[in-house]
């Protein structure tokens, strides 16, 4: 993690910097201004108190259901889910593909950063830091110091941070923790592989157990561990599924997915996913709406809104029975692939597949991921891992006909930011 998204980090740099000014004594007479505590600022040491756990869980679910929402939405646009809907420049470059290492919204948008702005890097970086943290003061404490259950926190603790570095390998090329060398993704999905392992070593609940097999399965198959990743989603039973809770109090706390493409119009759901039917059959499962007349906030692109997420309080899947069962289907192919298939064709009200009739095994299995799974933040890494090219080209001009320039990049994972770079001592 970058040395300055630590929770105390800027307010460090502060007071140095105040305190050199004290030394020459530009300040002399203002000695005060170090006795003042800023109110976004937690000790070192209420962190640390084991007697706080509870409070540290529950921040850190809230980090991590924050960082989820944002993480959807900037995948969304760089694969082909969503399209920009802003007037303003700022975020084009998620929909153009074109963001560099000098940064922009990914690396410095935070999850209390206005609506129409969303951060990546920083969101997840956070989220992660919260549940190590937490780890570390449930396994460094005893039964009698913590009120609750401490080894079902713990677990809690070691499953979301496995999918906070989870998220991060799907979306990023590279990232650093805490200060250390910058890692690729596939020793990202490891590290996430190792907290899920962790969890489920632990004393988790069935919920949080579920979790961390469907989260370690999707891990393995990042790193092409067929079989582990089936013996895990296998355990997996049917009907489960572990939500991302959102509330309607606030934005920050608010379902990211809603509020950015329905409350205020930043985006637009992908032509690929307008009218989806099977046979003839609309797909539920994409649920879309033209809104016809209207348009979103760039008064330029077709308006789309998805209906998955009617509410600023409704919740965001992180974890589901039907993801396992595709894991399983991408992996064993044939009978077991098409078996799976109609048993979520069934569920959803559709005809049957025929793969006599209806095409490949393999490439149906992606149809599904892509309806299944929609806007839950899988479609971006579905084309990394399985090199399915995303449209339109690089070198396209992007938006031509409207009032957007640039053309269309080659990006298809976020790269390590200068921010990271240059607050980072183990980074060349």
């Amino acid at each position: 993690m970058m040395a300055r998204s630590s929770s105390r980090g800027p307010w460090r740099g502060l007071v140095a910097t105040v305190a050199a000014l004290l030394t020459v004594g530009v300040l002399a007479a203002c000695d005060a201004l170090l006795d003042v505590t800023p109110g976004d600022r937690i000790d070192a040491e209420f962190m640390e108190d084991p007697a706080n756990a509870d409070l540290l869980i529950t921040s850190m679910i809230a980090d991590f259901e924050c960082a989820l929402g944002q993480f959807i939405v900037a995948g969304g646009h760089v694969g082909d889910e969503l399209w920009d809907g802003q007037l303003g420049a700022a975020s084009w470059p998620y929909d153009r593909r074109s963001f560099t290492e000098d940064g922009g919204d990914y690396a410095y948008q935070t999850c209390s950063s206005a609506t129409q702005r969303f951060g990546l890097y920083q969101p997840l970086q956070t989220a992660r830091y919260q549940a190590d943290v937490a780890a570390s003061v449930l396994s460094a404490a005893n039964d009698e110091e913590v009120p609750g259950n401490r080894l079902e926190m713990l677990a809690t603790a070691y499953a979301h941070s496995g999918y906070a570095l989870l998220l991060m390998g799907e979306s990023m090329c590279s990232i650093a923790i805490d200060v250390g060398p910058e890692i690729p993704s596939q020793q990202v999905f490891a590290l996430a592989e190792e907290k899920f392992t962790a969890a489920l070593n632990g004393s988790p609940t069935t919920a949080i157990r579920n979790m961390a097999l469907v989260g370690r399965a999707r891990a393995r198959l990042n790193m092409g561990d067929g079989a582990g990743a089936v013996q895990d989603a296998q355990q997996v039973p049917a009907g489960f599924v572990h939500y991302a809770e959102h509330s309607a109090a606030s934005d920050r706390s608010a379902n990211m997915v809603y509020r950015h493409n329905v409350q205020y119009g930043m985006s637009s759901v992908e032509d690929d996913f307008h009218d989806l039917e099977w046979k003839g059959v609309p797909d539920p499962r994409v649920d879309v709406t033209d809104q016809l007349s209207l348009t979103p906030a760039d008064d330029l692109t077709p308006y789309w809104t998805q209906n998955k997420y009617p509410g600023r309080d409704s919740p965001i899947p992180i974890a589901r029975y039907e993801e396992a069962q595709l894991i399983i289907a991408e992996v064993q192919g044939g009978q077991t692939a098409v078996d799976i298939i109609n048993a979520l064709h069934t569920a959803a009200g559709l005809p049957a597949y025929d793969p006599a009739t209806d095409g490949p095994v393999a490439d149906h299995v992606i149809q599904e991921r892509m309806r299944e799974l929609f806007l839950e933040g899988q479609h971006l890494y579905t084309h990394n891992r399985l090199n399915i090219p995303i449209t339109p080209a690089a070198g396209t001009p992007y938006q031509e006909t409207g009032s957007k320039g640039g053309l269309y990049g080659d990006m298809i994972c976020f790269p390590l930011p200068l921010l990271e770079k240059d607050n980072n001592p183990n980074i060349p």
